[in-house]
């Protein structure tokens, strides 16, 4: 008998890949624009591409490392929650 599942399902049902996925927004653009910094001030800080950095902006990443978040906090002086946000009743978009 198996401790883990062969899927990502967990004890409160199946995982929904993508569209669990699309209900986490990321709040960069605001906060760019609350500290009046652009994206390529941002990049430089951070050591982050532009392109990478619009794709995250953008709410296209499908993924984050914690280590890059944390750059990303230090630079923008926020914390996770104030970059990322949860919405479970709708699929999330970029907001600004």
């Amino acid at each position: 008998m198996k401790d883990k599942p062969d899927d990502d399902s967990t004890a409160e049902g199946p995982a929904e890949g993508p569209a669990e996925a699309a209900a986490i927004a990321i709040r960069l653009d605001a906060l760019l624009s609350e500290r009046q910094m652009t994206l390529t001030e941002l990049s430089d800080r951070v050591g982050v591409t532009i392109v990478n950095l619009s794709v995250l902006k953008n709410g296209r990443a499908r993924a984050i490392r914690f280590s890059t978040l944390a750059r990303l906090c230090r630079a923008l002086d926020c914390q996770p929650g104030d970059l990322l946000s949860y919405h479970a009743d709708q699929p999330a978009r970029s907001s600004g």
